[in-house]
Protein backbone atom coordinates (compact mmCIF):
# COMPACT_ATOMS: atom_id res chain seq x y z
CA UNK A 1 0.00 0.00 0.00
CA UNK A 2 1.23 3.62 -0.93
CA UNK A 3 -0.62 6.26 0.09
CA UNK A 4 0.92 9.90 -0.99
CA UNK A 5 0.24 12.68 0.91
CA UNK A 6 2.76 15.22 -0.19
CA UNK A 7 -0.19 17.38 -1.11
CA UNK A 8 -1.90 17.67 2.28
CA UNK A 9 -1.06 21.56 2.86
CA UNK A 10 -2.49 24.46 5.00
CA UNK A 11 -1.56 27.18 6.11
CA UNK A 12 -1.32 28.92 9.01
CA UNK A 13 -2.34 32.65 10.19
CA UNK A 14 -4.13 32.77 12.95
CA UNK A 15 -1.50 33.98 15.28
CA UNK A 16 1.85 35.09 16.29
CA UNK A 17 3.77 34.75 19.04
CA UNK A 18 6.40 38.43 19.94
CA UNK A 19 8.37 38.55 22.64
CA UNK A 20 7.90 41.87 23.71
CA UNK A 21 3.88 40.45 24.61
CA UNK A 22 5.32 37.16 26.48
CA UNK A 23 5.48 36.62 30.13
CA UNK A 24 8.58 35.75 32.19
CA UNK A 25 6.67 32.28 33.30
CA UNK A 26 5.84 29.88 31.25
CA UNK A 27 3.05 28.69 33.27
CA UNK A 28 1.05 32.11 32.93
CA UNK A 29 0.99 31.83 28.67
CA UNK A 30 0.10 28.33 29.34
CA UNK A 31 -2.61 28.89 31.51
CA UNK A 32 -3.56 31.58 28.66
CA UNK A 33 -3.45 29.27 25.67
CA UNK A 34 -5.28 26.70 27.69
CA UNK A 35 -8.16 29.20 28.47
CA UNK A 36 -8.94 30.51 25.28
CA UNK A 37 -8.96 26.96 23.94
CA UNK A 38 -11.11 25.67 26.80
CA UNK A 39 -13.33 28.41 26.28
CA UNK A 40 -13.33 28.47 22.68
CA UNK A 41 -16.32 26.76 20.17
CA UNK A 42 -14.26 23.94 19.02
CA UNK A 43 -14.76 20.40 20.17
CA UNK A 44 -11.45 20.07 21.32
CA UNK A 45 -10.75 18.16 24.81
CA UNK A 46 -8.23 21.06 25.82
CA UNK A 47 -6.94 18.96 28.79
CA UNK A 48 -5.88 16.05 26.43
CA UNK A 49 -2.38 15.52 26.30
CA UNK A 50 -0.01 12.82 24.74
CA UNK A 51 2.79 11.59 27.61
CA UNK A 52 5.82 10.10 25.90
CA UNK A 53 7.58 7.77 28.20
CA UNK A 54 11.50 5.66 27.15
CA UNK A 55 9.97 1.69 27.26
CA UNK A 56 11.53 -0.77 29.13
CA UNK A 57 12.29 -2.42 26.02
CA UNK A 58 13.62 0.88 24.77
CA UNK A 59 11.52 2.30 22.85
CA UNK A 60 9.78 6.17 23.42
CA UNK A 61 6.09 5.92 23.35
CA UNK A 62 3.34 7.80 23.36
CA UNK A 63 0.25 7.45 24.00
CA UNK A 64 -3.39 10.13 24.96
CA UNK A 65 -4.22 10.89 28.25
CA UNK A 66 -6.43 13.59 29.97
CA UNK A 67 -4.55 16.79 31.91
CA UNK A 68 -6.81 16.81 35.34
CA UNK A 69 -4.75 19.96 36.94
CA UNK A 70 -1.88 22.06 36.40
CA UNK A 71 -0.35 24.67 38.70
CA UNK A 72 3.03 26.00 39.02
CA UNK A 73 4.39 22.63 40.38
CA UNK A 74 3.21 20.81 37.22
CA UNK A 75 0.96 18.63 35.51
CA UNK A 76 -1.01 15.93 36.94
CA UNK A 77 -2.43 12.88 35.37
CA UNK A 78 -3.67 9.99 36.65
CA UNK A 79 -3.23 5.88 35.59
CA UNK A 80 -2.49 2.77 36.52
CA UNK A 81 0.74 2.38 38.17
CA UNK A 82 1.35 -1.03 37.07
CA UNK A 83 0.28 0.14 33.33
CA UNK A 84 2.97 0.55 30.68
CA UNK A 85 3.41 4.06 31.40
CA UNK A 86 3.95 4.04 34.79
CA UNK A 87 6.37 0.61 34.91
CA UNK A 88 8.58 2.86 32.42
CA UNK A 89 8.59 5.93 34.76
CA UNK A 90 9.28 4.18 37.42
CA UNK A 91 12.70 2.68 35.79
CA UNK A 92 13.03 6.41 33.63
CA UNK A 93 10.99 9.33 35.46
CA UNK A 94 11.94 11.83 32.43
CA UNK A 95 8.86 11.87 30.26
CA UNK A 96 7.68 14.46 27.54
CA UNK A 97 4.16 16.04 27.66
CA UNK A 98 2.68 17.67 24.56
CA UNK A 99 -0.88 19.21 23.35
CA UNK A 100 -1.94 20.06 19.64
CA UNK A 101 -4.56 22.49 19.31
CA UNK A 102 -5.74 21.84 15.61
CA UNK A 103 -8.36 24.97 15.79
CA UNK A 104 -5.71 27.50 17.68
CA UNK A 105 -2.87 26.48 15.43
CA UNK A 106 -0.91 25.58 18.52
CA UNK A 107 1.18 23.45 20.25
CA UNK A 108 3.05 22.77 23.68
CA UNK A 109 5.68 20.61 24.40
CA UNK A 110 7.13 20.06 28.23
CA UNK A 111 10.26 18.09 29.04
CA UNK A 112 9.91 17.08 32.59
CA UNK A 113 10.12 14.40 35.48
CA UNK A 114 7.03 12.53 36.57
CA UNK A 115 6.60 11.73 40.48
CA UNK A 116 3.83 10.22 42.12
CA UNK A 117 1.33 12.90 43.98
CA UNK A 118 0.36 11.91 47.65
CA UNK A 119 -1.98 9.19 48.25
CA UNK A 120 -4.35 11.93 49.97
CA UNK A 121 -4.08 13.89 46.38
CA UNK A 122 -4.75 10.65 44.69
CA UNK A 123 -7.51 9.52 47.05
CA UNK A 124 -9.49 12.61 46.71
CA UNK A 125 -9.67 12.58 43.14
CA UNK A 126 -10.54 8.67 42.87
CA UNK A 127 -13.88 9.99 45.35
CA UNK A 128 -14.92 12.72 42.59
CA UNK A 129 -14.72 9.78 39.73
CA UNK A 130 -17.96 8.62 38.58
CA UNK A 131 -18.84 4.91 40.45
CA UNK A 132 -18.80 3.24 36.51
CA UNK A 133 -15.21 5.00 36.29
CA UNK A 134 -14.21 4.03 39.71
CA UNK A 135 -14.85 -0.18 39.01
CA UNK A 136 -13.56 0.19 36.00
CA UNK A 137 -9.99 0.99 37.66
CA UNK A 138 -10.42 -2.21 39.27
CA UNK A 139 -11.34 -4.27 36.92
CA UNK A 140 -8.68 -3.70 34.35
CA UNK A 141 -5.22 -4.48 34.79
CA UNK A 142 -4.03 -2.08 32.52
CA UNK A 143 -1.98 -2.90 29.94
CA UNK A 144 -1.57 -6.66 30.46
CA UNK A 145 -2.82 -9.11 27.70
CA UNK A 146 -6.99 -10.22 27.99
CA UNK A 147 -8.10 -12.98 26.45
CA UNK A 148 -11.54 -11.06 25.24
CA UNK A 149 -13.41 -8.30 26.17
CA UNK A 150 -16.21 -10.41 28.14
CA UNK A 151 -12.90 -10.85 30.51
CA UNK A 152 -13.38 -7.42 31.32
CA UNK A 153 -16.76 -7.38 31.63
CA UNK A 154 -17.13 -10.13 33.49
CA UNK A 155 -14.75 -8.35 36.09
CA UNK A 156 -16.73 -5.18 36.11
CA UNK A 157 -19.83 -7.50 36.67
CA UNK A 158 -18.20 -8.72 39.90
CA UNK A 159 -16.96 -5.01 41.19
CA UNK A 160 -20.31 -3.76 40.65
CA UNK A 161 -21.84 -6.64 42.55
CA UNK A 162 -19.31 -6.65 45.16
CA UNK A 163 -19.79 -3.10 45.71
CA UNK A 164 -23.45 -2.52 45.04
CA UNK A 165 -23.79 -0.97 48.82
CA UNK A 166 -20.79 0.51 49.33
CA UNK A 167 -17.98 2.75 48.39
CA UNK A 168 -15.34 1.92 46.09
CA UNK A 169 -12.12 2.17 47.66
CA UNK A 170 -9.05 3.16 45.49
CA UNK A 171 -6.37 0.80 44.53
CA UNK A 172 -2.99 1.08 45.60
CA UNK A 173 -1.60 0.58 42.48
CA UNK A 174 -3.69 3.47 41.03
CA UNK A 175 -3.28 6.92 41.53
CA UNK A 176 -1.58 10.43 40.32
CA UNK A 177 1.66 11.43 38.75
CA UNK A 178 2.94 15.28 38.68
CA UNK A 179 4.91 16.43 35.73
CA UNK A 180 7.16 19.36 36.85
CA UNK A 181 8.94 21.02 34.04
CA UNK A 182 12.23 21.69 33.18
CA UNK A 183 11.66 22.79 29.76
CA UNK A 184 8.45 24.45 27.92
CA UNK A 185 8.18 25.22 24.12
CA UNK A 186 5.31 27.10 22.89
CA UNK A 187 4.87 26.75 18.94
CA UNK A 188 2.29 28.87 16.69
CA UNK A 189 1.59 27.99 13.17
CA UNK A 190 2.46 31.16 10.96
CA UNK A 191 2.18 31.19 7.10
CA UNK A 192 5.14 30.20 5.04
CA UNK A 193 6.25 27.28 7.15
CA UNK A 194 7.95 29.96 9.29
CA UNK A 195 6.54 29.32 12.43
CA UNK A 196 7.40 30.84 15.66
CA UNK A 197 8.76 28.44 18.60
CA UNK A 198 9.50 30.15 21.88
CA UNK A 199 11.39 27.85 24.22
CA UNK A 200 11.52 28.53 28.43
CA UNK A 201 14.37 26.24 30.54
CA UNK A 202 14.32 25.85 34.29
CA UNK A 203 17.79 26.54 35.65
CA UNK A 204 18.47 26.25 38.83
CA UNK A 205 15.25 26.70 40.00
CA UNK A 206 14.34 29.45 38.22
CA UNK A 207 12.78 30.16 34.14
CA UNK A 208 15.42 31.54 32.00
CA UNK A 209 15.12 34.01 29.20
CA UNK A 210 13.11 33.06 26.46
CA UNK A 211 14.31 32.05 23.22
CA UNK A 212 13.25 31.88 19.85
CA UNK A 213 13.81 28.81 17.97
CA UNK A 214 14.18 28.51 14.19
CA UNK A 215 11.20 26.71 13.41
Amino acid sequence: MNHDLSDYRKSYEKNELVESNLPQNPMQLFKSWFDEVDGSDSNEEANAMTVSTIGLDGFPKSRVVLLKQFSDDGFVFYTNYNSEKGKAIAENANVCLSFFWHSAERQIIIKGKAEKVSDAISDTYFKSRPKGSQLGALASNQTEVVASRQVLQNALNIAEKQHENIAVKRPKNWGGYIVKPVEIEFWQGRPNRLHDRIRYQLKVGKWSKLERLSP
